[in-house]
């Protein structure tokens, strides 16, 4: 089934977020509609500003609040990428400040240094960086996209300022960037020396981790066979209350789509630490959460959780 974007902006309510947030009778709306009343609408934690790969193709703040209008996004975190192997133009913590000022109601702004960087070769001096874009109103780091093992010293030193400063952070991992393992061994190690940090997974190693028995190859990749037992996600969830799922980009909807019935309980099992996300950064971009969740069949207080609610809280939004 692909939606039309005016359809999903009308199905979107009639699947449940409206009612299930106490806000009485359903309105059907149009697409595009901007006046988007104040806590109704989707909070997307994964979006980007600028450009990505393709000059031609650089997103400006007015273009993604534009797009937010048209699927009924009330806010969207925007992160800045600030690694060499994250993107082929880099996108800066100050441009997404900038955009978050000049947007406060519809933008919320996360902050990035890579962990190679020369002025920031301790723990006092990322402090020092992290807590100055907090105070410009950042809500979080990310995204963390590195070229280094997911627990290398310098990597552990960012983790280490984000939990002295009192912020989440959202994490890539896959082969390249975040390395790890089968099994997400070199996360569960930050998880439990950053016990008082949230992280926020996301990416193909990390997706694909709903799954057991995965090879090396599989964490840089989208698997589309049916969930096999054992995998790190839940177990690390079950261990560990301070991971967090990004369900943004075509890892997140690969990991609920490949297997729906897994899936589908997944979310349930998992519903206070799932986060709605879509990863968009480019004008014209395919989204297939939209889609995604016109399949899902969850309690209506289960999608307002990863719609919204799980946001709120883990960004302190209130």
């Amino acid at each position: 089934m692909n939606l039309s974007r005016r359809e999903f902006s009308k199905s979107l309510f009639l699947t449940g977020l409206g009612c299930a947030a106490g806000l009485g009778p359903v309105r059907k709306i149009k697409a595009a509609d901007p006046n988007i009343k104040a806590g109704t609408g989707i909070i997307d934690v994964h979006t980007h500003i600028g450009t990505y790969t393709d000059p031609k193709k650089n997103l400006s703040p007015e273009a993604l609040l534009s797009w937010m209008d048209e699927f009924q996004i009330e806010k969207s975190v925007v992160m800045p990428l600030t690694s060499p192997e994250s993107t082929k133009y880099l996108q800066t913590t100050e441009s997404v400040l900038a955009a978050a000022k000049a947007y406060p109601d519809r933008i919320i702004p996360f902050c990035s240094v890579d962990p190679r960087t020369t002025h920031a070769g301790s723990v006092k001096a990322l402090v020092g960086m992290i807590q100055a874009w907090v105070d410009q109103g950042a809500k979080g780091f990310g995204e963390h996209k590195v070229g280094l093992d997911f627990d290398d010293p310098l990597m552990m030193r960012v983790y280490e300022a984000c939990q002295e400063v009192g912020i989440p952070l959202l994490f890539h991992i896959d082969n390249i960037r975040g390395k790890d393992v089968p099994g997400l061994k070199r996360l569960e190690n930050a998880l439990k020396t950053f016990p008082e940090l949230n992280f926020i997974g996301h990416g193909p190693g990390w997706w694909a981790s709903i799954s057991g028995g995965l090879t090396p190859k599989e964490l840089g990749g989208y698997p589309t066979s049916k969930v096999k037992p054992g995998g790190a996600i839940d177990d690390l969830m079950t261990r560990y209350p301070n991971i967090y799922g990004d369900l943004s980009a075509g890892s997140g909807a690969n990991a609920i789509s490949r297997d729906m019935v897994f899936g589908q309980e997944f979310l349930v099992r998992r519903q206070d630490r799932i986060l709605f996300g879509t990863d968009y950064l480019a004008p014209g971009q395919q989204v297939p959460q939209f889609e995604l969740f016109q399949k899902i069949e969850i309690p209506d207080a289960v999608r307002t959780k990863i719609y919204r609610e799980n946001a709120i809280k883990l960004l302190k939004l209130t």
